[in-house]
């Protein structure tokens, strides 16, 4: 198990072209942790907008009476991707993961892998 603040170091280094990353409360919209970013990226407000995107991707799912999981979320900018994925578990409950990578330098595929990885493996 690893806590928030690994978890991000692990994202950071292991993720080729990896631009920022937080661990986000999906209820409050607060970051519990954040790492990378920028004057271009400001993850605490990428944290607090995104938490719209899951909110309302949850209601949909809850109007729609499709009863699945949201394995992760993939937002495609010009020179960025932007990945969000719940934390699943007793630890998660309203918990994501926030990854922005660089289009350009990124394999799509392996930073969705090591999501997954650090999903599975945090513990707040």
């Amino acid at each position: 198990m690893s806590t928030v603040e690994v978890s991000l170091k692990s994202l950071l280094t292991e993720v080729e072209g990896a631009l920022g990353a937080a661990v986000v409360d999906y209820t409050s919209g607060m970051a519990l942790g954040t790492l990378g970013g920028g004057k271009d990226l400001d993850l605490t407000v990428a944290a607090a907008g995104n938490t719209d995107v899951i909110r309302s991707k949850m209601r949909t799912m809850e109007m729609l009476g499709i009863q699945d999981k949201i394995e992760d979320i993939l937002i495609t900018l010009g020179t960025q991707y932007h990945l969000i994925r719940p934390v699943a578990g007793q630890n998660g409950n309203g918990l994501f993961i926030y990854l922005v990578i660089d289009k350009g330098r990124s394999n799509l595929a392996m930073a969705r892998h090591h999501l997954k990885r650090t999903e599975e493996q945090l513990e707040v």
